[in-house]
């Protein structure tokens, strides 16, 4: 049985990992993976009542987070379809090319940490497309917004999938994460960062014909200001909610989810449906993405097989023989997550080393945050900032082996050393 449920996970990674070469749903693949998995191991165990008692375990701990993720989606739609993000890049102008580089890196960096690296690419790249003329600027300033988007995400518990999925598993905690991270995080920005904007020096910033002309917006500036400042005060407030009242943080967001349905209702309550249907909670839901939210459950339900089989715990032990240092290994995973999504191999890191062994705020778990983080900027498909600048400015992969590959690479290495050395002089 186990060495069939680890061909089975195999393959199914592989179709996740080979999405794009194979045109099949990376969700298709995990949901096919985690089905045949658990009905594998249920035939064979032959103990139902354990096997459905395990089922309902792991699809508890999966459901925080979809039911998280799902609610900091939503918020994050509501508060684009007001032009909430007016607010901040309304006010990024400067006329110089390298000092807009250090601008809209820094901006990415800590916008990334309180909503998502994902979100944060798409807001940063479209502001990038109405500064910016020359389509070969633009790249290199996409090249720089993914690592910015994943270094930032890597320091908060809200900044990134994974780093949300230590924090929700009770690997790691709000304040040791940000005090950690942050600074390992914000060197491998500065490196790649500083190098390009070194080679852009004296350059000038040639904006497009349209960036002008007025933008037509559908909100009011109190709209725009009131939706912004309440949904990121909500995302902000969630890791104090889930500190005061200790309730997971899934219920914190939907706390805030409701409050902000609830303002936009009774802003909006004297407008005509058809002006007003836009910029609704329904219509910010029907707008969030739902594939990923399915993959994100397909994926750990696969991957909680193999931990109640134990070939988590096996393969953590084979590692501990094989490499024997932990930070190497984690390094390892890093760089792994610039070639495969991270989000699975976090999950089984997660499955291979128990709280028990490696409690909260374990240098495991911090280091294991930040290099799963950034290690997926080094590719353009090692992680979701990556292919979704990929989509939207039409980025070769290849163009970015050849130009941003080597920054990311340089400031992952430069972050982690940052990490260890950090590590051993306050530990």
């Amino acid at each position: 049985m186990l060495t069939t449920l680890v061909i089975v996970f195999i393959i199914a990674y592989a179709a996740i990992a080979l999405e794009h070469p194979l045109n099949i749903n990376k969700s298709a693949s995990a949901l096919i993976g985690a089905g045949l998995l658990w009905t594998i191991y249920a035939l064979s165990i032959g103990d139902h009542h354990m096997v459905s008692e395990q089922l309902g375990e792991s699809l508890m701990g999966t459901a925080q987070i979809v039911f998280f993720l799902m609610g900091a989606m939503t918020i994050v739609e509501v508060v684009d379809a007001h032009n909430g993000f007016d607010v901040i890049t309304s006010r990024i102008k400067t006329a110089k090319l390298p000092t807009l580089m250090w601008l809209v890196g820094f901006v990415t960096f800590f916008l990334s940490a309180m909503l998502d690296n994902l979100t944060t690419t798409i807001v940063m790249i479209s502001l990038v497309r109405k500064l910016l003329a020359d389509h070969d600027d633009r790249l290199f300033f996409a090249g720089i917004i993914v690592i910015a988007a994943n270094a930032g995400g890597a320091w908060s518990p809200i900044g990134d999938v994974t780093t949300t999925m230590l924090w929700i598993g009770g690997q790691i905690t709000t304040l040791a994460i940000i005090k950690g991270v942050l600074l390992p995080s914000l060197v491998s920005l500065l490196v790649p960062l500083g190098m390009t904007a070194y080679a852009l020096r004296g350059r000038d910033v040639v904006t497009p014909p349209s960036a002008d002309s007025e933008h037509a917006n559908h909100t009011t500036a109190f709209e725009r200001n009131l939706m912004f400042f309440m949904g990121l005060g909500i995302l902000v407030a969630v890791p104090a909610f889930k500190t005061v009242t200790h309730l997971p943080p899934f219920m914190g967001i939907l706390f805030g989810l409701g409050i902000l349905w609830l303002a936009g209702d009774l802003v909006h309550r004297h407008k005509e449906d058809e002006s007003k249907q836009h910029l609704t909670l329904v219509h910010a839901l029907s707008r969030i993405d739902m594939s990923s939210l399915v993959f994100f459950t397909g994926i750990l339900l696969a991957v909680a097989t193999l931990e109640h089989t134990h070939i988590l715990a096996s393969l953590a032990q084979w590692l501990d023989q094989s490499v024997g240092r932990q930070d190497l290994i984690v390094m390892i995973i890093g760089l792994v997550s610039a070639v495969v999504d991270n989000v699975p191999l976090v999950a089984a890191s997660m499955g291979m080393y128990s709280l028990t062994q490696y409690p909260a705020d374990h240098f495991l778990w911090e280091f294991l945050a930040y290099c799963a983080g950034t290690g997926g900027s080094i590719l353009i498909i090692g992680s979701a900032a990556g292919v979704a600048a990929m989509g939207m400015e039409k980025i070769h992969f290849f163009w970015y082996v050849r130009k941003i590959s080597g920054l990311a690479l340089v400031g992952y290495f430069a972050g982690a050393g940052t990490y260890l050395l950090q590590y051993q002089l306050f530990h």
